[in-house]
């Protein structure tokens, strides 16, 4: 495929189109002449009037930016209390794995600022900030109690609402609670530095979600480029080694049948080594989900050959999971 990038380029572009055509989301990032440019992604939007941005979550009134949520007033978001031990991506490293009889305060963003077309979480998409879910900052953290150990924020993803996101944090730290996040990584710098920072003073992590390592089939899964995720993550890695157990940092990828290959994953690997050869990286099975439903299951032999090619690539931290969505059958094994 990235050989024939420039050739699929247009079946990819409208493949994203029409998956988001269906929740009235915009085609692409706009870039409208004259917009107002929204500065907390990388998509970093241009937006004219009364047109919204790529998340869904701004527009423009009145030659102003307003919005509609992600603001520390407005998130658009469900909860819900997870019992410890829960399937957090870095469950075989975190604290929250011993904690049986506390909870994860799940949050569960209803924006994104990519376009997967393989997304394990579509349902976000049919939330929408004028019907669902709107909870401020502060009524997010009075959700915790006495057994919250740790919160996580994902959906969706948190990128998209990271002044919300930050605003709880900020209240969650001061009753000691531990501040996760799972991300695809493409906030503004600022904000990740400042996610970063809750993480580390309260012990919790950040986990990447890396989703392909080359530009082109990024683009072509995602609908955006993966450069501020690269970038990204490589600040973030930078303070890997200021604390490695609890690991501050973590990166999963999900394993698409017939794109996301050893390859890919090898490619990953050899980038997350650069920084520490000691940071976790899980290998997530996939199940057929939203636009890419007609795919199979990652099978147990693409799991093994992705876990290899990652051990190859200079990692020792490497985990498969997802275990029980893998094809299990003779041929797969």
């Amino acid at each position: 495929m990235l050989e024939r990038w420039a050739e699929l380029r247009p079946r990819a572009e409208t493949a994203h189109a029409q998956s988001r055509a269906l929740f009235n989301l915009p085609p692409a990032p706009p870039k409208t002449p004259n917009g107002i440019r929204c500065p907390l992604c990388a998509n970093e939007c241009i937006i004219g009037t009364d047109e919204r941005g790529f998340c869904g979550l701004r527009t423009v009134r009145n030659g102003k930016l307003k919005h509609l949520a992600g603001t520390p007033e407005r998130g658009l978001l469900h909860w819900y209390r997870d019992p410890l031990p829960t399937n957090c991506v870095a469950d075989w490293v975190c604290e929250g794995s011993k904690q049986a009889g506390y909870h994860n305060l799940a949050v569960f963003y209803g924006s994104c600022t990519a376009d997967c077309l393989f997304c394990q979480n579509w349902h976000y998409r049919q939330m929408s900030p004028e019907a669902d879910g709107i909870m401020s900052a502060t009524e997010l953290a009075e959700r915790s109690n006495s057994r919250t150990f740790c919160v996580c924020y994902f959906g969706g993803d948190p990128a998209s609402q990271m002044p919300h996101a930050l605003a709880a944090s900020k209240q969650l730290a001061s009753r000691g609670v531990r501040v996760c996040w799972e991300t695809n990584g493409t906030m503004h710098p600022k904000l990740l530095e400042a996610a970063l920072q809750y993480s580390m003073d309260t012990g919790g992590c950040i986990k990447f979600d890396l989703k392909a390592f080359d530009e082109e089939l990024h683009l072509a899964l995602t609908g955006i480029s993966n450069r501020r995720t690269l970038e990204n993550f490589a600040r973030a890695a930078r303070r890997f080694d200021e604390r490695r157990d609890p690991p501050l940092v973590v990166a999963s990828t999900l394993l698409v049948p017939g794109y996301v290959d050893p390859d890919q994953v090898g490619k990953i690997a050899r980038f997350m080594a650069s920084f520490s050869s000691h940071i976790p990286y899980a290998l997530l099975g996939f199940a057929p989900q939203f636009a890419m439903s007609d795919l199979p299951f990652t099978s147990a032999r693409e799991a093994r050959e992705a876990e290899a090619a990652a051990h190859a690539a200079g990692l020792v931290n490497v985990r498969i999971g997802n275990r029980h969505l893998l094809g299990w059958s003779e041929e797969s094994s």
